[in-house]
């Protein structure tokens, strides 16, 4: 079957280059109208896991709370913030803003009710609420007031009283989300294999109307954002002022996305040229491998716009690394087809390129499993951009694979041979030098080679996940500014929910129980039955429980801003003299509290229907001290040991939980990764060598590669993130493709002269010159990701480009000496 495939091969590409070239063209043609459709994504669902417990509840908690996506604009005025002219500035500016379609709402220290800043009776306060705006105002007593409320302060306005925030929610399409309520339900029971026929069939539906609804949405956030922006803009002469908040990441990312994947493609592009230009120094070895990144690039964008597969912020460098790895494959192909000319000047054209192609297509095609299994490895990861990245790029693969040995031969057949006559030896010193290195200093190689692995298994004990979000982007970024703003004076960034079960029928059941296995003493009688009427909800055992898990919270270091229904009560007993209220006192002021009152101060905190209390706090993200883990470990012990609250009381929610989750799952990713890609390459290496020991041998300086870069993160402080556990599956994956073609070349050469010596350095000065050029292109190819906004692909560009350059030193120097060593041929 080998054979027919091959004959049909050289029958139809080679001996009918033309055609073979306008079908190609074709299909060409075909995935570029479908490049129209390709799409960026950098939404919340795009960073997180379907079927998380954790995600269910946030998301719960959510439309419980009626909770609305969040933009926030700091404004620090240059004259002092309750100045007329201040004041002035940013009443004008919140007009305008609120005028913005998507803004549904708009919050100020000019909106606020102000309850002690004047002497209007607290009687009229409800029909004639009081604000900064009106003039029987006291701007000092107002000062003080927000400054020293539970509610304002740390939220509109900061602790110095230097800047105030603007807070503005966004509208939601009802429709999209009831339609994502019922969507999150069907692929919940898909996952538990409860779906209904009626139900199978209208998934599909659902999931596109839901895809299409939400493009809408952010398509207008992003309109209405830039609109935000530009009004912003026109007021920065009168201070500082930074917008924030997660819709706006969620935009500036997919933006960030768009340009990493221009200044990628083409940065990559740039580098290639040059170091093609330099390798080869003829026209046609610059022009055909770019024509090959191109054309696989291309049709992999179009094929992504045919499914309907978007592109986060993980995936964004696919373009780049299928350029590297294109390249990659076409600089092997012509440096055999280079190296045949030379050593066969009488062979006819067509023969010299059949003969390339056939001693090629077998080590390319298994350095192209094996660098798709060190992909494919992602997809055992719990983290969905990792996925999605795997997945995408183990396609991507295989589209390069084919483009390599469809468009690279078909072409070069039909360009003239004399460029291939017209090539000189060359001395190639570095190569030369590394095969001394290994023949006369190869113990010396050993040794360095296990201190390095000694170093960085010391490093590898020290890896860390815990790693800030704002640290995530440059300093210059309005979203690093906006939210270190934020952190550092209103409050915090990052929100948790503390969920308080307050069924009291239920809570003093349980105590009644517990009391009657521990004795008499302490018993308590339940006090009250819970009426009907909401206004009867409010007692002093829930306000007192409120309270205390809100004091506990507010008293620890991590913690910002703190919001609960603890803090409007707070406000109401400092008008009560600081006098707490009983329950007819409560029902009381819950029924002459206006329901825009309600709305904004009571229903985002206590959920009558549920028997629940929602105790929101922000936690300071940028504390280099901040250990995610251990504080959501501390809390939930705290509250269920200091304040003796059970299991069943507390909840705890939040995009806290979610990042925390992640977070933790980086290491058992960074363990399955690395394991399944040694497995699957492994089992490809006995399929190509059928040797144990040259399986040992040709995977040994890939690890060593692998472990030292996740060595230096230990060592250096660089924590696990997205797109850093994904540098050692991915390093195994394309260096080991050194590995498989030093390999397999020295197979080839050593059947012929049968001397370990001479074959070492005949290698050195063929394919060791192969690996040389396409490990400088991956280096290059790779250290261009250093250009991005987004550190984690810093970081992922930088260490990647780092072991493929310890694997390339390793494949020209420990490799050879372990074959010196084994001797497996």
């Amino acid at each position: 079957m080998i054979y027919t495939l091959s004959t049909a091969y050289r029958e139809f590409l080679l001996s009918r280059p033309r055609i073979s070239l306008f079908l190609s063209i074709l299909l060409l043609g075909f995935f570029s109208y479908h490049a129209k459709d390709f799409r960026l994504d950098a939404s919340a669902d795009s960073l997180l896991l379907e079927g998380d417990k954790d995600l269910k509840l946030f998301r719960e908690v959510s439309r419980r709370y009626r909770t609305s996506p969040l933009l926030v604009v700091t404004f620090t005025p240059a004259n002092d913030v309750f100045s007329d002219d201040a004041l002035n500035r940013l009443k004008a500016m919140r007009d305008e803003l609120g005028a913005v379609e998507s803004v549904d709402s708009l919050m100020t220290i000019l909106d606020v009710p102000l309850l002690k800043s004047s002497d209007v009776p607290l009687s009229e306060m409800t029909t004639n609420p009081q604000t900064l705006e009106k003039a029987d105002v006291d701007r000092q007593r107002a000062r003080d007031e927000l400054l020293n409320s539970p509610v304002y302060k740390d939220l509109i306005i900061s602790a110095d009283g230097r800047t105030t925030a603007l807070l503005m929610n966004l509208k939601e399409d009802a429709s999209f989300v009831d339609m994502q309520q019922r969507r999150d339900m069907l692929l919940e029971k898909r996952r538990g294999g409860q779906l209904g026929d009626a139900e199978r069939e209208a998934l599909p539906g659902l999931l596109a109307a839901y895809e299409k609804s939400r493009e809408a949405q952010n398509d207008r956030w992003h309109d209405d954002i830039a609109r935000i922006r530009s009004i912003i803009d026109r007021y920065r002469q009168f201070g500082t002022l930074h917008l924030g908040g997660v819709p706006m990441i969620t935009d500036d990312m997919v933006t960030f996305v768009k340009n990493d994947l221009v200044t990628f493609g083409f940065g990559v592009i740039l580098f290639l040229v040059i170091v093609l230009a330099v390798i080869f120094r003829q026209p046609r070895w610059v022009v055909m491998p770019l024509l090959g990144c191109f054309y696989a690039g291309l049709v992999m964008i179009g094929m992504l716009g045919l499914v309907g597969w978007k592109v986060t912020v993980i995936s964004s460098n696919f373009l780049s690394l299928m350029f590297i790895i294109t390249i990659s494959m076409n600089i092997h192909l012509a440096v055999r087809y280079r190296q045949l000319c030379r050593d066969h000047p009488e062979a006819s054209h067509a023969d010299v390129v059949a003969t390339t192609v056939r001693k090629m297509v077998w080590p390319c095609l298994y350095t192209a499993l094996t660098t798709i299994i060190g992909f494919s490895s992602l997809v055992f990861s719990d983290i969905k951009p990792v996925i999605d990245f795997g997945w995408m790029m183990s396609i991507g693969l295989l589209v390069a694979f084919v483009t390599s040995f469809t468009l690279f031969p078909a072409v070069i057949v039909l360009l003239d041979k004399s460029h291939g006559e017209e090539i000189r030896r060359r001395k190639y010193r570095f190569t030369a030098a590394l095969a001394e290195v290994s023949v006369r200093h190869g113990n010396k190689v050993l040794a360095a080679a296990l201190l390095l692995v000694l170093v960085s298994a010391a490093g590898i004990s020290k890896l860390e996940v815990e790693n800030s979000f704002i640290n995530y982007f440059s300093k210059k970024t309005e979203i690093y500014q906006g939210m270190k703003l934020i952190d550092d004076q209103l409050g915090g960034t990052t929100p948790l929910d503390i969920l308080l079960d307050l069924d009291e029928e239920r809570i003093f059941a349980e105590d009644e129980e517990e009391t009657k296995q521990n004795g008499p003493d302490g018993e308590t009688e339940k006090e009250w039955e819970e009426p009907l009427d909401p206004a009867y909800w409010f007692t002093p055992f829930k306000i007192e429980r409120i309270k205390q898990v809100h004091d506990y919270l507010d008293g620890l270091p991590e913690v910002g801003k703190v919001l609960s229904f603890a803090s409007v009560i707070r406000v109401a007993e400092d008008l009560n003299e600081g006098k707490e209220f009983d329950s007819l006192q409560l029902s009381i002021l819950y029924k002459r509290v206006p329901d825009d009152i309600k709305a904004e101060l009571i229903d985002p905190f206590i959920s009558v229907q549920n028997n629940e209390a929602r105790i929101r706090l922000r936690i300071l993200d940028s504390r280099e001290d901040l250990r995610r883990k251990e504080l959501l470990e501390r809390i939930e012990n705290d509250l269920r040991n200091h304040l003796e609250l059970s299991d069943k009381d507390v909840t705890v929610a939040g995009l806290l939980v979610l990042y925390n989750n992640m977070l933790q799952s980086l290491y058992s990713s960074q363990i399955s990764t690395i394991g399944v890609v040694l497995l699957g390459i492994g089992i490809m290496f006995l399929v190509l060598f059928r040797s144990v020991s040259l399986s040992l041998i040709g995977i040994v300086p890939n690890i060593l590669a692998a472990a030292t870069v996740l060595g230096m993160m230990g060592l250096l402080g660089i924590p696990l993130d997205m797109m850093t556990i994904t540098v050692a599956a991915i390093t195994i994956g394309i260096a080991v493709d050194n590995s498989i073609h030093y390999i397999y070349r020295f197979r080839e050469e050593f059947a012929q002269n049968g001397d370990y010596l001479e074959t070492l350095r005949i290698c050195h000065s063929n394919i060791g010159r192969a690996v040389l050029y396409t490990s400088t292109t991956i280096i290059f190819g790779f250290s261009i990701l250093v250009l991005s906004n987004f550190f984690p692909t810093v970081y992922f560009g930088l260490l990647t480009a780092l072991a493929m350059f310890i694997a390339l030193l390793a494949a020209l120097t420990l490799l050879p000496k372990l074959i010196l060593v084994f001797k497996p041929f």
